[in-house]
């Protein structure tokens, strides 16, 4: 298993929070997604398939990148 945690800036409110766990959760090999709204921090955890690139991809696609 691999994990990562992450900021994210446009984290702004508990519906952004929603969001990013909800889609993020959805791609295969996501084991777990938390994401808070204080710190603007995001801790993915996941297995093959699911790799880094397909993760960060879908946060940019959803409007919500990680910070560079």
């Amino acid at each position: 298993m691999t994990a990562k945690t992450f900021e994210v800036p446009n984290i702004s409110c508990g519906h952004c929070t929603h969001t990013i766990e909800m889609e993020v959760g959805e791609l295969d090999g996501v084991r777990s997604v938390r994401a808070d709204q204080t710190t603007k921090h995001v801790t993915v955890e996941w297995d093959e398939p699911a790799t880094w690139e397909q993760i960060e991809a879908l946060l940019e696609e959803i409007n919500y990148p990680p910070a560079k």
